[in-house]
Formats: C-alpha cells, sequence, structure tokens
C-alpha cells in the first residue's frame, strides 16, 4: 500500500533522517514517534506530496486513497456542522471540479481523478449523513449542533466535524496527526473503538501512550537521523527499546576493555625484540577493527525536586448546596463535595457534563447562583488551565518569568525544566508576548511545578506536551505532597495519578473511592459501552 525506499530529508542543514525505509500493508496500525521537531510531520508531507525527499523514493499502490488528519484545521465560516462533516460546505463543488478537470484538459492525472471520484461517491452515497450524524454523536455533538453554524464553535470542535468527514470518506490509509488533542475522554474512548474496527490501514503521530498501546502493532521511532522499526505497540516499543541499548552498551563495554587490553600488549612490547612482531600484529589488529560507537543515553522523563507547599488542613476545600446555570442552561442544581489534603482527584464525564465548570467552581473563577464555597486552613490554590496567559508578564523572556516566579531557582536548574517542557536553547530567550498559545500553556506549567500551591486544580495539563514531557509532569506530581484535582483525556496520565474518581453527568456526582481501572470495573465502562453511552445522548 505504501513503501519508503531509503528516504533522506534534511531542513536547515540538518538531517532530520537518512536512509529511512517502511511498509504499511492494508490493515496495519503503524505509529510514528519521536521528540518535537524530529520529523514526523515532515515525513507526512512527503506521503502527502507536498514536499520532497532529498534523495530515495516514496510510493503507494495506484488506487490506494488517502485521508488526512492535520494539527489544525481551516477557519470555520457561515457552514453547519452537518454541512463540513458531509462535505457541502464546498467539498463536494471543490471534487466536481477535479473529476471535470480530468475529462477536459487533463491537468488532473489518474491517481487524483481516482481519489476525487472515490471520495465523490463517499458523500453522495445517500447514508452518508445518517452514518455521519452517528460519527458526531460520538465525538460529542448534540442533534442541535448539526445545523448550528461551526463559527459558533470553538477550533477543536471544528476539527471534530472534519475529523467526522474524514472517518465518513473511509480512505484506504488515513494519517493522523495528533488526532486525540482536541477530544475529551469520552470522544476518545468512543474515537478509540472506532478505529479497532476501521477497514483500512492507519499511520498515526500521537503522544498519547495509551491511545497507542490499545490500536497500534507497529511503531517506527525517529531518533538524531536514524529510522528504527519496531514491533509491537508503544510500551512494547519502550521495552525493545531499552534492551536494544542495553545490548549495544554492553557491546561497547566489551570492546573498549578488548581495545585497553590490546593496547596494553602493544605498549608493553612495543621495543621488546622477541615480541615486537606480535606487538605490530596487534597494532593492525587494532587498525582494522570496526569500532562501535558509544550509545548515547535513552530520552528518559526529566525528574527534579521542587519546594513541597505549606501543608494545609484535613479540609483543603469545600463546595455545599451549589447552584450553577448559564442563563437558561442548568448545571447543577444543589451539589455537595468535600476535597481532603492529599487527595489526588480525576473528573470524568461526558462533554458539556460540567466537569470545567467544577474546577472553575473550585478555583474561585466562575460565580455560582446559590450554595457556599469555604476553603479550609492555609489552603492555597492554583488553577491551571489551557486557555489562562493573563499571568505572563509579556515584556519578560521565558527565563525571566520563571525566575520572577521563584527568585531561588538557580538558572541551570531553570534551563532543564525548561528543556523538559520543550523549550530548547535559545526559547528560553523569547519575550512571552510572542509566544504560541501552546508554549503560554506550557510556561504557566513550569511556574506551578517550581512553586506550586497546595491546591491544584488542572484542567488538561498534558495537552501541548510530548510523551517525555508527560511523563516527568506525571513524576512530578507523584512527588507532589498537596492536592491534585484534575480533568485530562489521556488515559495513562489518569491512571498514573488519580486515587479517587468523580463521574460528573447531568449535573449529579458519583464517587468511586479508587483509582480508573477501579471506576471502569464498577461502572462497566469497556470502550463499546462508553461509544454506545455517548452516541445515545
Amino acid at each position: 500500500m505504501l513503501n519508503l525506499r531509503n528516504v533522506t530529508k534534511s531542513f536547515n542543514s540538518r538531517v532530520l533522517f537518512q536512509g529511512a525505509n517502511m511498509t504499511v500493508n492494508h490493515g496495519d496500525r503503524v505509529a510514528l514517534v519521536g521528540p518535537n521537531g524530529a520529523g514526523k510531520s515532515t515525513l507526512f508531507s512527503l506521503i502527502l506530496k507536498t514536499d520532497t525527499p532529498d534523495s530515495g523514493e516514496i510510493t503507494r499502490d495506484e488506487w490506494t486513497t488517502v485521508g488526512f488528519l492535520p494539527q489544525e484545521s481551516e477557519p470555520a465560516g457561515d457552514e453547519t456542522i452537518i454541512e463540513v462533516s458531509t462535505g457541502r460546505a464546498g467539498e463536494i463543488e471543490r471534487l466536481e471540479k477535479i473529476l471535470q478537470q480530468h475529462e477536459t484538459d487533463g491537468t488532473v492525472d489518474d491517481q487524483g481523478y481516482f481519489e476525487a471520484q472515490s471520495e465523490f461517491d463517499a458523500l453522495q452515497d445517500p447514508k452518508a449523513e445518517a452514518k455521519v450524524r452517528k460519527i458526531l454523536r460520538g465525538f460529542g455533538f448534540k442533534e442541535a449542533d448539526f445545523t448550528r453554524k461551526a463559527r459558533e464553535f470553538s477550533g477543536g470542535w471544528v476539527m471534530r466535524a472534519h475529523l467526522a468527514r474524514l472517518l465518513l470518506l473511509e480512505p484506504d490509509l488515513l494519517l493522523l496527526d495528533e488526532p486525540t488533542n482536541h477530544l475529551d475522554l469520552m470522544s476518545l474512548m468512543w474515537f478509540r473503538s472506532y478505529l479497532k474496527n476501521y477497514p483500512g490501514a492507519i499511520l498515526m503521530i500521537s503522544h498519547d501512550r495509551d491511545f497507542m498501546d490499545e490500536l497500534v502493532t507497529s511503531v517506527f521511532e525517529i531518533d538524531e537521523g536514524r529510522f528504527l522499526p519496531y514491533k509491537g505497540n508503544y510500551s512494547s516499543h519502550l521495552r525493545q527499546r531499552e534492551e536494544n541499548w542495553e545490548r549495544a552498551t554492553a557491546a561497547y563495554r566489551n570492546q573498549q576493555k578488548e581495545i585497553e587490553q590490546i593496547q596494553e600488549f602493544i605498549d608493553r612490547f612495543r621495543s621488546v625484540a622477541s615480541k615486537a612482531s606480535q606487538a605490530q600484529s596487534r597494532e593492525k589488529q587494532l587498525q582494522k577493527m570496526d569500532k562501535l560507537e558509544k550509545p548515547r543515553p535513552l530520552r528518559k522523563a526529566f525528574r527534579f525536586n521542587f519546594p513541597q507547599p505549606k501543608r494545609a488542613g484535613q479540609r483543603v476545600i469545600s463546595l455545599t448546596d451549589i447552584h450553577q446555570a448559564y442563563g437558561e442552561k442548568k448545571v447543577y442544581q444543589g451539589i455537595d463535595l468535600e476535597v481532603e489534603r492529599g487527595e489526588r482527584i480525576a473528573l470524568v464525564g461526558p462533554n458539556g457534563s460540567g466537569k470545567s465548570t467544577l474546577i472553575k467552581i473550585l478555583a474561585g473563577e466562575v460565580p455560582f447562583q446559590k450554595g457556599e464555597r469555604k476553603l479550609g486552613t492555609n489552603a492555597q490554590i492554583g488553577y491551571f488551565s489551557q486557555h489562562r496567559t493573563d499571568t505572563l508578564d509579556p515584556n519578560l523572556t521565558v527565563l525571566e518569568e520563571v525566575k520572577r516566579c521563584s527568585p531561588e531557582f538557580r538558572e541551570d536548574d531553570a534551563r532543564s525544566v525548561l528543556g523538559s517542557f520543550l523549550f530548547k536553547r535559545e526559547d528560553v530567550h523569547k519575550k512571552c508576548h510572542v509566544l504560541s498559545g501552546g508554549e503560554k500553556s506550557r510556561l504557566n506549567l513550569v511556574k506551578f511545578l517550581i512553586n506550586p500551591p497546595n491546591l491544584l486544580l488542572m484542567d488538561e495539563p498534558s495537552t501541548h506536551l510530548d510523551i517525555w514531557a508527560i511523563e516527568g509532569l506525571i513524576l512530578a506530581l507523584q512527588n507532589f505532597e498537596g492536592t491534585l484535582v484534575f480533568i485530562s483525556h489521556d488515559v495513562h496520565f489518569i491512571r498514573s495519578l488519580a486515587q479517587k474518581v468523580l463521574h460528573i453527568n447531568s449535573g449529579q456526582i458519583t464517587t468511586f473511592m479508587g483509582g480508573y481501572d477501579y471506576y471502569l470495573e464498577k461502572t462497566g465502562s469497556t470502550f463499546e459501552n462508553a461509544r454506545a453511552a455517548v452516541i445515545a445522548e
């Protein structure tokens, strides 16, 4: 279906990968992994023919259709969600133009014509709208949302509509670039279940290790110019990677020991007449020896020690008889909640159930119509939101902002922490006002970790992080001695941290006194059940 043969690609004199070989067959589930900037998205560009390799070739079967989901979508306009998802928002007209060009002026080749015809037929199928409605419900849209204009929704929701159209088309090869970024936990579970039964092949870039563990059967890692294949899922790839490094390290050490012994013989007997010929022979042996390179240390999650917060009282925060509504939409009608010192609480539930609203009420970020919110003794709140960037001084650099937050923090330590959260080298000298949304989110996260309050309220803290940065965040939070309440769509993140789960739905809170797997066991929330539940709503 897809073949890469000895593909090399450079960017600004830096070799992204060299001599890359990969084959994707029908039905394969393949993950492409590596640090940010390694060349994963560039490889997608080569496959899509929007870029060309320096050398080597990329081929795919003549009649293979390819579908691609980028990380960001085009700005939304007056088209409705259902029009975006069914291609009626200009997509059908675009395909008709391609088909006409193939017939009239021949500017479209046979493969381009076949792909356009295949997409056109899928969008014109009488059952297309019924199918896409089910997909949209799986992604958390309500029936009333289908006819709303796409511009009324956030970029993440518009991305879901584009993803729904892609699943409707069912291309033979599905290219997914960070497909889980804009999904909540329930939609993610539905999507994962859907992809398990997807009829074509899937090649994905993802930072969600649980998502990859559930789906992929092979992994290709881009590591400092090397393109390394592994069989199995992501966790299997990590084990093999560790084993390969240990073997390579042992082989290097053994060779170094052998070289030392040979060199010692040469130095000892070079001037001894009876041994001179043997010494010369050993010198030739050394010259001909194929020297092994010292294996580079494996990249691992960054560990650091940060100041522990002041100890709070046993009851950190409580809510009593809370009523909250947005206009006529009633979110909560009389909920009670107590959070005690040291708890690790994950909030889960369908999209729109009120998880973010609850965390904002706890943080004092939104008013409520009735009830009482009471902070415990010595409670200090830190609220982390992906969209909260007003705490940054726009005129300070990244490094200065961190130092302002914790003046006693040494610059070397600050650079190390920033590096682990994807601020490399000169990035630390960027002014805060030029940072992207993702960079601002990561910088706020670093500020939390180096000077944490004793009650952390975090809404999707792992967004914009790569796998190793997520692992570093998990390690930091596991060592945190305060209290944590969080929302996440990353199952691995939840499993690693949650000791208590609050399921929120229809304005009600159900408490599960155990981790995420305990919650799944008690609720029977298998992926199939979650899929059915989301679609039924």
